[in-house]
């Protein structure tokens, strides 16, 4: 069946609906505007009534009304707002500084165009891919003005973060025990400098099981020189070396870590040592090589994994030495998972929180063709990972971390119970 639409019913709807729309929105606007302006007032009248009793010599009240400031528009949730703000006439005299009273409204601060909440807003829709050009564009119509969105605005407020980021690296760790640790390089292009900005990134398992950054700092290469640094100065700030690190086989970092914390042990990344062993076969031998690998670290217990070992070095070791000695070189710090609950052991042979939590960086990089600086790769590198780690979850069976931390022995990624030396004792007499 044909239906036949008229053309100026069809366009008057429309027009209906798009008046409807910006009509809710102008409702809602103008009901922040005077829920804002009526707390305003409140809150002047409060401030004046708390200070009514006090007078001059000439029985006049110190604090009074004095009319309203200049109109100005201030970015909220509910879009651009104007506001009147109310003024005080503050004549009372501080004793400690000399100088004058002011008002200040808790509500709306002085100089303040968007509401903290906005403010938060911004910086984090920069973070995950937006650029400063775009601000004005994307947000104009929603928020019903372009002022505080432009490019300078957006860059500013992204300077705090730089701010963070030092106090985040200064920050004391006497009180908190990291009783495992992901280790890595991060490179990022850096827009106006040639050299890529070389992040060092320490993650860290709680005692509780959580999981929490440590540290994030510029390195040079992944040199032994930037790691050993990076691990001074956590221990000068109080870190405990932890149980077991996990890191790919850039030698920088054990070197480094057997300086440092030569008490904590050594488990290599099976995501990189995987990749460096393909990269040292011809792709027609990848398939196949892939399922060995995997054999290997997924393999029930250490001496199924040590019969897969063998296996791979038979199949390859003939036509690709320089690949199987890649297992077979470093098969005690490969297979170290093993001497730890077996709950753990998916956490513990890759680095992949690192790996996971930088695609988000990396995704940014490809939007701002790179930070402008060193300084500013590592603050928005941070913020990311700041934001990432809220949605962190704990590692498998949380309450045997702290045994791990005990020295509890694991056999098999099972408990090894303690024998019960009064029971024996018992039994013999």
């Amino acid at each position: 069946m044909l239906t036949v639409v008229d053309d100026e019913a069809e366009s008057n709807a429309t027009g209906l609906a798009a008046l409807g729309s910006s009509l809710l929105d102008e409702i809602v606007r103008d009901g922040a505007r005077q829920m804002l302006a009526a707390g305003l007032r409140a809150e002047v009248i409060a401030y004046i009534e708390a200070h009514r009793g006090e007078l001059d010599k000439n029985g006049h009240r110190l604090v009074v009304r004095n009319g309203y400031h200049a109109e100005r528009e201030v970015t909220t949730a509910a879009g651009a707002v104007s506001v009147r703000q109310p003024r005080v006439n503050d004549k009372r005299i501080d004793p400690v500084t000399g100088e004058r009273v002011r008002f200040s409204s808790a509500i709306l601060p002085a100089w303040v165009r968007k509401s903290p909440k906005v403010s938060e807003v911004l910086p984090l829709l920069y973070l995950h891919g937006l650029s400063t050009s775009d601000f004005g564009p994307a947000l104009e119509q929603f928020l019903g003005s372009g002022h505080g969105l432009s490019a300078p605005t957006i860059t500013r407020l992204t300077e705090q973060w730089k701010d963070d980021a030092e106090a985040f690296n200064a920050r004391s760790l006497a009180d908190v025990d990291y009783v495992y640790m992901w280790v890595d390089g991060i490179h990022l292009k850096v827009r106006l400098e040639q050299d890529k900005v070389c992040l060092l990134v320490m993650i860290g398992v709680r005692a509780d099981g959580t999981k929490e950054l440590i540290a994030l700092a510029d390195g040079f290469r992944e040199s032994s020189e930037s790691w050993a640094d990076l691990l001074r100065d956590c221990k000068r700030r109080g870190m405990r070396a932890p149980v077991l690190a996990v890191g790919d086989g850039a030698l920088g970092f054990w070197k480094a870590l057997r300086e440092v914390f030569p008490e904590t042990r050594e488990q290599r990344c099976w995501f990189h040592v995987q990749a460096n062993v393909l990269a040292a076969l011809p792709k027609s031998a990848h398939p196949g090589a892939k399922k060995a690998l995997a054999e290997i670290f997924n393999a029930e217990d250490r001496e199924h994994a040590l019969k897969a070992v063998k296996t791979f070095a038979a199949d390859y070791g003939a036509k690709w030495p320089k690949a199987v000695a890649k297992i077979t070189d470093h098969v005690d710090v490969l297979l170290a998972f093993y001497d730890y609950p077996a709950e753990h052991w998916i956490h513990l042979r890759t680095t992949n929180p690192i790996e996971s939590t930088f695609a988000t960086v990396r995704l940014r990089q490809r939007v701002t063709k790179g930070p402008g600086s060193r300084a500013a790769g590592i603050a928005m590198a941070f913020k990311l990972i700041e934001a990432a780690q809220t949605r962190w979850r704990a590692v498998n069976a949380p309450h045997l971390v702290a045994l791990v931390r005990a020295g509890a022995r694991f056999e098999n990624g099972k408990l090894l119970e303690r024998p019960d030396e009064s029971g024996g004792d018992q039994q013999a007499a």
